[in-house]
């Protein structure tokens, strides 16, 4: 045999090397095609795109914590211990973080140290020497630290579960992509196009890394992305080794059986994982509840002896315990409970509906035509209306400090008075307001605050829950849509005629109306059946977005092309695939059925009542406290030295009931946000659509079920007072 030289050798390759150039083209040639051709290309994902979808999909806090960890860095360097580096580096690294973990820790040490030493040093000079909010601002800076230092790993467990409930459709859309193109490649970029953030981004990265030549073939890109989740979510990692071991296998059979056994595998898994994080569940939500409820509601009862018998006890110091401690422990425990919930299923998806962004505002009609009003200019009207009539006792003091108006021969409007140790004072050193009339414009404070957040969320989320609930209810028939049109492909019929049938057969549902739809554009304006589903103005998808029908559709175009025999089973499968999932959703939600009613029970109805019986308690008790002292000081006049004169000096001022009621409804405002949040989560996983629709409901409805019963009790219990305080005199 001749021996080749080596200009031959660069010859063949060369010419080589211009054949591959000409037929697989570079970025150039294929920006420059014409607008009908650029849909057909598969682009590549380029560095460019994935840092581009990065920042898009990235929270702008993170990236304010990206900015502030490199600055501490470049002001000083603290380097964690090894083991805390590991878990931050692995944070890091699942959250795409511009940081290192000497930069993490820095900030996380430095930020809480400076915060504390100027609240502090403020709140000292304000306050006139007083150390409560002193030592207060510096127990929170300390308490700051361990969240601080742990964001990295919060904001990957915050990602995983996001992740989570994405996994098994995940799998899902590799293995059904997989029973007709044995291509992982293809697959994945299959996965990460119909696939949601954050595991999108992910799937996006594996095949970007192999763009760059970070990794020489797919399946390593694959497996190092893999070992992220090692102890996370074995099940999933168990699932992708199937698929790639499906590669390998020469016998058809045995390799469908492969992927289907993948599928079967995170299905099984996530049934299992959530079976025992219900099961321990109940200690977690018990403490949540005692926290966040039970202690509380325990201390309101205590709070008005004990701000009437300590001097220097302000409505500030209840408002710094309620309003910022125990919402910030009650959210961070969530976040715990959160951060342990397993991967579960899917949520609809309807991001890619054209009129998104339109139906998350106020739609109004007028005269035909539609007014798009943003929910933030109505809540921030109204919150500002109710708040200034809550603030009117206030505000009335300030404008005219001589005005009152005597309710009855007891109670008055706003009740302000000198100290008890003043005999006269001027108007600058009254305080109050005292009463009743200022204690019942007090819920207006409440109402202004959680209406608003109720109407905000109510207004941005119902047009798009009607959007969301026809996609589920589209998701869920559309199993049984998929196996009557696999049949009708299997008998031989052609899908556009197959998609007329399976039309008439569901007249009336929401599935019945997705194929009409699609068979109108057929036969009305002579798509073919892969334009009359995806085209983007007339298309089936316009109306009826969901990922999960958008891929079993492409499965349908994709396997089309090799025979109706291939397209009909590739659908039958399909089918049988949702039925699963459906199954173990609905597993799932009868697994966490007993935590999520206990947790609804208390959003609605539990939390509101009892607190409001409480601050009705609280109204009285206060109100014969101050009646009883001002009687004291009367006698103590008249008797100096006596012992009704030493019994005065027991009785200080005490907290108006007017901010008492402000900061006990605010914090209830606060849990229930808390926890709408949390059961949300503990339910449905990373589902913000649902999440905002049940704030907009809870802090409506709640709130108003707080506000009301509270005005009931108050003067119920008011006038209760009045004639215990009238016998008594």
């Amino acid at each position: 045999m001749p021996e080749i030289s080596k200009e031959e050798v660069a010859g063949i390759m060369d010419k080589y090397q211009k054949q591959l150039n000409s037929q697989l083209g570079d970025a150039q040639p294929i920006q420059q095609q014409p607008e009908e051709e650029k849909d057909e290309v598969v682009k590549p994902v380029s560095s460019r795109e994935y840092v581009q979808f990065k920042n898009e999909y990235m929270p702008a806090t993170l990236s304010i914590y990206e900015k502030l960890c490199n600055y501490f860095e470049k002001l000083l360097k603290l380097p964690p211990n090894p083991k805390k580096k590991a878990m931050l580096e692995d944070g890091i690294k699942v959250c795409h973080l511009n940081i290192t973990p000497t930069g993490a820790n820095t900030f996380a040490l430095m930020a809480p140290f400076l915060f504390g030493f100027f609240a502090a040093a403020i709140s000292y000079i304000l306050m006139d020497g007083s150390m409560f909010f002193p030592m207060f601002f510096v127990i929170l800076a300390a308490a700051m630290i361990r969240p601080l230092g742990n964001i990295p790993m919060m904001a990957a467990a915050k990602k995983r579960m996001e992740a989570g409930s994405q996994m098994v459709l995940s799998v899902f859309y590799v293995v059904t992509y997989m029973r007709h193109t044995s291509n992982l490649e293809l697959a994945i970029e299959f996965a990460g196009e119909h696939l949601a953030p954050p595991l999108s981004v992910d799937f996006k990265k594996i095949v970007w890394d192999v763009e760059t030549q970070k990794y020489e073939s797919i399946k390593e890109s694959l497996d190092s992305y893999l070992q992220t989740w090692k102890g996370h979510n074995d099940d999933f990692i168990e699932a992708f080794h199937l698929i790639e071991s499906s590669l390998f296998e020469g016998d058809e059979e045995r390799r469908i059986a492969m992927l289907d056994k993948s599928l079967s595998v995170i299905l099984d898994g996530t049934y299992e994982k959530m079976l025992h994080y219900a099961q321990g569940l109940k200690g977690p939500m018990t403490t949540l509840n005692m926290l966040g409820v039970i202690l509380p509601v325990l201390g309101l009862v205590i709070l008005p002896l004990v701000v009437s018998f300590m001097e220097g006890v302000s409505w500030m110091h209840i408002s710094a315990l309620y309003n910022v401690a125990l919402p910030l422990s009650i959210f961070f425990l969530g976040r715990k409970i959160l951060a342990t919930r397993p991967s579960g299923h899917g949520q609809v998806d309807i991001s890619k509906h054209p009129g998104l962004k339109k139906y998350a505002n106020k739609i109004v009609k007028i005269g035909g035509k539609e007014i798009v009003i943003p929910p933030v200019i109505i809540s921030v009207l109204i919150g500002a209306v109710l708040m200034l009539i809550g603030l009117l006792p206030v505000i009335l003091h300030i404008v005219a400090p001589t005005f009152d108006l005597p309710l009855t021969d007891k109670f008055q409007l706003l009740d302000y008075h000198c100290p008890q140790k003043m005999v006269k004072c001027t108007l600058a050193e009254q305080i109050g307001p005292y009463g009743l009339g200022a204690t019942m414009l007090s819920l207006f404070i409440v109402v202004a605050i959680g209406v608003p957040i109720g109407l905000y969320y109510r207004h941005k989320s119902a047009n798009v829950m009607e959007i969301r609930n026809q996609s589920r209810q589209l998701e869920q028939e559309f199993a049984s849509a998929l196996f009557q049109l696999g049949n009708r492909l299997g008998d031989g019929l052609p899908a556009e005629m197959a998609f007329g049938k399976v039309a008439e057969s569901m007249r009336g549902s929401v599935s019945g109306g997705f194929f009409e739809l699609a068979t109108q554009n057929i036969t009305r304006l002579g798509m073919s059946v892969e334009q009359a589903i995806f085209d983007p103005q007339h298309g089936a998808l316009v109306q009826y977005p969901s990922s999960l029908i958008e891929s079993s559709m492409k499965v349908l175009t994709e396997s089309s092309k090799k025979g109706p025999k291939v397209a009909a089973q590739a659908l039958i499968n399909i089918s049988s695939y949702i039925k699963q999932m459906h199954k173990v959703e609905e597993r799932l939600t009868d697994l966490l059925g007993e935590t999520i009613g206990s947790m609804k029970a208390q959003i609605k109805f539990l939390t509101p009542v009892i607190t409001s019986i409480v601050i009705g308690i609280t109204s009285m008790v206060s109100t014969i406290l101050g009646k009883l002292s001002r009687q004291m000081k009367e006698i103590g006049k008249d008797t100096k030295g006596s012992a009704a004169g030493g019994m005065m000096g027991l009785f200080g001022d005490g907290v108006p009931t007017y901010f008492f009621q402000a900061v006990v409804g605010v914090y209830v405002v606060q849990i229930i946000y808390i926890l709408t949040v949390t059961a949300n989560g503990i339910e449905n996983g990373n589902d913000k659509l649902n999440e905002r629709s049940e704030l907009g409901k809870n802090m409506f409805r709640s709130t108003l079920t707080y506000c009301i019963l509270a005005s009931i009790i108050i003067l119920m219990f008011n006038l209760i007072a009045g004639a215990v305080i009238a016998k008594k005199g």
